[in-house]
């Protein structure tokens, strides 16, 4: 029976045993190799003692965990054969906790099948990138239209025009009052056309200073201009090569930068600010305003030319107010939003207020109507949406039903006349929603009961 080994041998041959082991002190030279890996460098153990690390191993990270004292675990790691293997590289600490070297050792001794292994995980990103974007498109395709959403007829129309008109490079004029959701109607453009991929731009002609438009739209080299950024950089319609830009508020466009777009149009290819070389184009361009372009043009504000090569197909956004039969189903989207958003559990909206909502005209179109479902949901948190929950809403409808003339070539009512109006209204509906009891209509307005018959027998529905 052989002598038991002291310690220090028995951790040495511990260390040796295991696979591609390699140890190094805090200076970064090699203490001990373990004799296969000595065989794959072509090296002899005793020959290296000593020598600093990266010397027989050029491309290392031991010095890197040396210096961090951070483990790292699991890292694919090429050996000077070219052949592929798992390392892990641990810091090796004292008692005080101070790192006095770095012990590496790997995790296959099979290196083909590391290599196999990488293959096969580089095969399977290839193939999930492919079905990342195959399953983009078919997302895209089925929901772009669906996130416009009603179901007026002249919503349906503007559906089934873009569903012709989208897979076409035509350029699009998107026309309609502030706030009418044009945006959305130029995303769903987009996503179903054959540009999809390709980079979607906007830039709100409005919201850009016009002496910077310029830059912004077309870019610029180095040296343009004062304050140009090194190197120069490339204006968003170059940017949307193989896409697409929106070009917000269209109208708000200067007439000298008119004429430049209309060369780039019409060319297909543009020079950044301060060059020479043109950059050759393929982009398919949507505009939309609010303005009406055709007073523009008679106006001599708007190039003639211009309009109608933006305007080859144009689509007009109608008013919520025109399309009043679609506010239950926006509500339902948007307190379905807020609810993502600012994690709310509102659960609906109540009759009476739904009432009201469809008697507001809605100047601020769509947007008035998502804000106005937002804030609610906010102070609301939870349940249905009650007329309690508009409680900063309400006299905004009472000064918009004070301005509505009573009927086409009338003069407009007396303020009291449309008050009581509204207050008659708002007494009925609430009776209507809560079956007649007036305890709990009273409740449902915020009114005492006392309040709340008095307010009855005065517009004497008691």
């Amino acid at each position: 029976m052989s002598e038991p080994l002291g310690l220090d041998e028995l951790l040495k041959l511990a260390v040796d045993a295991l696979y591609l082991s390699i140890v190094i002190d805090d200076q970064g030279k090699i203490r001990h190799v373990g004799r296969n890996y000595a065989e794959i460098l072509g090296i002899c153990s005793e020959d290296v003692i000593g020598l600093p690390i990266e010397q027989v191993i050029p491309n290392t990270r031991l010095n890197h965990v040396l210096k961090t004292g951070q483990p790292e675990l699991g890292q694919l790691f090429v050996m000077k054969n070219g052949d592929y293997t798992i390392c892990n590289r641990f810091p090796i600490r004292d008692q005080q906790g101070q790192i006095r070297g770095v012990l590496s050792t790997a995790t296959f001794q099979d290196l083909d099948k590391v290599q196999h292994l990488n293959d096969e995980l580089n095969r399977l990103k290839r193939e999930n990138k492919h079905y990342k974007q195959q399953l983009r498109s078919l997302k895209d395709s089925a929901f772009s239209l669906d996130s416009i959403i009603g179901q007026a007829p002249e919503i349906i129309k503007l559906k089934n025009t873009i569903s012709k008109i989208a897979a076409s490079n035509l350029a699009v004029l998107i026309t309609g009052e502030t706030g009418t959701g044009k945006e959305v109607f130029a995303n769903a453009i987009h996503q179903l056309s054959g540009r999809q991929f390709g980079n979607y731009v906007k830039i709100n002609c409005a919201a850009i200073p016009r002496d910077l438009l310029e830059s912004e739209l077309f870019g610029y080299v180095e040296g343009a201009f004062s304050g140009a950024a090194k190197g120069g950089r490339a204006g968003k319609i170059e940017y949307a090569n193989q896409g697409t830009i929106l070009l917000d508020e269209i109208g708000e466009m200067s007439l000298s930068l008119q004429s430049k777009l209309l060369r780039v149009l019409q060319e297909k290819e543009l020079e950044r600010i301060g060059s020479n070389k043109t950059v050759k184009l393929d982009v398919r361009i949507i505009c939309s305003t609010h303005q009406s372009l055709e007073q523009m043009v008679e106006d001599g504000t708007f190039r003639q030319d211009l309009y109608y090569r933006i305007n080859v197909i144009e689509l007009h956004i109608p008013p919520l107010r025109s399309r009043k039969t679609d506010i239950p189903a926006l509500c339902e989207y948007f307190i379905d939003k807020m609810n993502l958003i600012h994690g709310c559990v509102i659960s609906g909206i109540h009759n009476t207020v739904m009432d009201l909502f469809m008697e507001y005209q809605w100047p601020g179109n769509i947007r008035e109507l998502e804000h106005v479902i937002e804030r609610a949901c906010v102070m609301t948190i939870t349940g249905p949406l009650t007329m309690d929950s508009f409680d900063f809403f309400t006299p905004r409808i009472q000064q918009d039903l004070v301005l509505m003339p009573n009927s086409p070539g009338t003069s407009r009512n007396s303020l009291s006349a449309q008050k009581n109006s509204f207050e008659k209204n708002t007494l009925i509906r609430a009776l209507k929603d809560c079956n007649g009891n007036k305890t709990r209509a009273a409740a449902l307005l915020q009114m005492s009961r006392s309040q709340f018959y008095e307010k009855l027998k005065r517009y004497g529905l008691i």
